[in-house]
């Protein structure tokens, strides 16, 4: 029988570098990775649905469960984990020197419902007790005008949500001082540019490791996902695609402890894992349900709260029924 041929969009991530190279192979599967960059790829899946399998912001499908028309279902594989202090930027013109000083401020994100988003004012709300509703929420492009919400949304009574002009750009507005902080998925292009424009937690590698040390989480961002039709029809595939991502994830966790050469333009890069295994952990960026419940479970509770998901899920209705559990031997 000759093996199912599919498409997948993703970024081109060490993690997914041995299915790529062809160390691993999908059983039962001739598998095209198709490298592009993640908004590209969020966009064209989730309006066209052009890919077998892809990347998608775990918000996106947290909030699209339950509509009819969602063609995708998930499996547990985390190809994007991200702390996020880091992305929380400020113009130091405002006087914000802590989170609380965020209360009745203008902030800034792309889109309300991104996943880093949920996870900042997740974090801002659990730490520091300052709730979506005491900030002014100001939506936009940050470096082009004319983005808008991909999904369309109704936020919480109370939470003040306006799109900025359709000329205007997040990143210009927060130069400006039109709004007071910018959260992102990652640097605006002002950050280094602009003296004022400053991180909210400016040792932030000292606040992430604190985060995770208290709570054990380290946010997950993306879930892979697979046309719910082709699962209908080959419900073998979700569990071939788990087996076969997971393995190429352990051989992306050896190529970071090669020591002969450097296999990553970082020159201090054993000095950089030992650090990161120090902080989190030897086994801190697993797949599967088990070792991740606890941070599914906040983050599904954060959409809920925030008024994105149609109500709180529990982790297994997130993914494929034959990837929820592991057989044993």
């Amino acid at each position: 029988m000759s093996e199912l041929r599919l498409t997948m969009a993703a970024v081109n991530y060490d993690r997914f570098r041995a299915l790529q190279d062809s160390r691993v192979r999908v059983e039962g599967i001739d598998l095209e990775i198709l490298p592009m960059p993640v908004e590209e790829i969020f966009y064209r899946q989730a309006v066209f649905g052009e890919f077998d399998v892809s990347e998608m912001s775990l918000s996106t499908y947290v909030l699209s469960l339950g509509r009819a028309s969602f063609p995708c279902t998930a499996i547990p594989v985390f190809p994007s984990r991200y702390f996020r202090h880091q992305t929380m930027f400020v113009n130091r013109r405002s006087g914000i020197e802590s989170p609380t000083d965020l209360q009745g401020r203008r902030v800034g994100v792309p889109e309300y419902q991104i996943t880093a988003g949920v996870w900042q004012r997740g974090i801002l709300a659990d730490e520091y007790g300052v709730a979506p509703a005491d900030i002014r929420w100001r939506t936009g492009g940050v470096e082009e005008p004319g983005r808008i919400e991909k999904h369309g949304i109704e936020p919480p009574a109370g939470v003040e949500l306006v799109p900025i002009g359709p000329g205007q750009t997040l990143s210009r507005m927060l130069v400006d001082g039109e709004i007071d902080a910018l959260f992102a998925a990652h640097a605006p292009s002002v950050f280094g540019e602009h003296e004022d424009v400053v991180r909210l937690f400016p040792d932030f590698k000292a606040a992430e490791k604190d985060y995770f040390a208290r709570t054990r989480i380290f946010p997950i961002m993306h879930v892979v996902v697979i046309r719910t039709s082709l699962l209908e029809r080959e419900p073998w595939v979700a569990r071939s695609l788990l087996k076969a991502f997971e393995a190429s994830r352990i051989l992306a966790m050896e190529d970071l402890r090669y020591r002969s050469s450097l296999k990553v333009m970082l020159p201090w890069l054993a000095d950089h894992v030992e650090e990161t295994v120090e902080a989190l952990g030897e086994d801190y960026w697993t797949y599967g349900i088990d070792g991740n419940r606890h941070v599914l479970e906040t983050f599904l509770r954060y959409s809920h709260e925030q008024g994105l998901a149609a109500r709180r899920y529990e982790p297994e209705e997130l993914f494929a029924p034959s990837t929820s559990s592991a057989f044993v031997i």
